[in-house]
């Protein structure tokens, strides 16, 4: 472990998105589920007020969203998806046989693909691991969750596109 953050590959659309969402959540969402407390906590005995649960409940998550989305917007790399050169990396559509089935999926953060059709594996999960770096038409196993071997033949890499 090198202790680097990873750096993680979005589209300047990707980046607006998440800023924008940030922005809202730091701000007019925090708003919102303050207002909802003070109101549930006006109601009385907060040991069996549900609405003043599910509000912190919301909050904390709330809050956990907006920790990941600056963290994510802190290390990312914004600009045009790479140019494939038949190399799986960050932010590429790969096609590839997993298991005897071929599947078609981008490479990355699932931030990037939002509204796609696409599968999203990020470079950190097993299969992610162990193709990143491989050409078209190279070979390689990896170990699943749950121990099993699947091997993976990669088909085609390609620029995403945004879609």
């Amino acid at each position: 472990m090198t202790g680097e953050a990873p750096v993680t590959f979005l589209t300047q659309d990707a980046y607006d998105r998440l800023a924008a969402e940030l922005e809202h959540l730091s701000t007019t969402g925090r708003e919102e589920i303050a207002k909802r407390i003070e109101a549930a906590r006006e109601e009385g005995d907060l040991k069996e007020n549900g609405g003043y649960h599910a509000a912190k409940d919301e909050q904390g998550k709330q809050e956990a969203r907006i920790r990941t989305l600056q963290q994510l917007l802190k290390d990312a790399k914004v600009g045009d998806a790479p140019q494939s050169t038949g190399v799986v990396e960050s932010g590429t559509v790969v096609t590839a046989v997993i298991a005897g089935g071929e599947e078609v999926f981008l490479l990355g953060n699932r931030e990037i693909a939002a509204g796609s059709e696409l599968d999203v594996y990020s470079e950190a999960s097993p299969l992610g691991a162990a193709i990143l770096g491989l050409k078209e038409g190279e070979k390689t196993t990896y170990t699943a969750p749950n121990g099993r071997e699947i091997a993976v033949e990669i088909v085609k890499v390609e620029t995403y596109s945004g879609q």
